[in-house]
């Protein structure tokens, strides 16, 4: 009854490629998913999810570096230039609504805390994606065991690398690689920048390293 106040509908501004990513995270689906291409959808907004009929579309693509933040706020801009350009069209009857192949959504769930833990065994690529989607929240974080104890640590600034080293390392283990440290994953190895030990400041990883030499070898869990 709510919906049907408004005399030309209410519409929705939604940060994905209708009827793919419905529902409260889309944005940092398509970044977790790997994907190449997102955009806006506006849509009169119905009792259902994401699932009311197409206003108009308006596709961008994804850079391989971009984090959440990023795309955001690219998203918004061109949501506010999609809405200038589509309400006068509906007001003027010049627009039909489209229906939805809802055979066809995808869903993404609402993201936890808990979801930003790495797993090594994933490709060194599927935890970048993890680290550009989970900017600022809930973050990417691991754990590293010192003095017997597991302290969990974020990792704040990272990169990766696609093939693995000529020298093989335990999965999770970190190394040295050149001038860098990276961590050994089932393909590829993510290259450590900064990191951020709980209750501490985040340093650069060589400052890191020096404050914990035992970190080299370890295994990150």
């Amino acid at each position: 009854s709510i919906l049907d106040i408004p005399g030309f509908g209410a519409i929705n501004a939604h940060a994905s490629i209708l009827p793919k990513f419905r529902g409260p995270s889309p944005i940092q689906n398509a970044i977790l998913c790997g994907e190449k291409v997102t955009g806006i959808t506006l849509i009169l907004m119905n009792e259902k999810i994401d699932a009311g009929d197409i206003l108009s579309q308006k596709e961008i693509a994804i850079d391989k570096d971009q984090t959440a933040p990023e795309l955001s706020k690219e998203l918004s801009r061109i949501a506010s230039e999609l809405l200038i350009e589509t309400i006068p069209l509906l007001v003027e009857k010049k627009i039909v609504p489209q229906k939805q192949d809802h055979a066809m959504a995808t869903f993404c769930q609402l993201i936890e805390k808990s979801d930003g833990k790495i797993f090594w065994t994933d490709e060194a690529e599927t935890i970048y994606n993890k680290f550009r989607a989970f900017l600022p929240w809930p973050g990417t974080f691991t754990y590293f065991e010192n003095d017997g104890s597991a302290r969990r640590l974020k990792l704040n600034k990272i990169n990766y690398i696609i093939n693995n080293p000529e020298v093989r390392h335990h999965i999770g283990e970190a190394f040295g690689i050149g001038e860098k440290i990276g961590v050994q994953t089932t393909k590829g190895v993510v290259i450590l920048e900064e990191v951020q030990l709980e209750g501490k400041s985040n340093v650069s990883i060589n400052d890191f390293i020096n404050g914990y030499p035992g970190f080299i070898g370890s295994i990150l869990k």
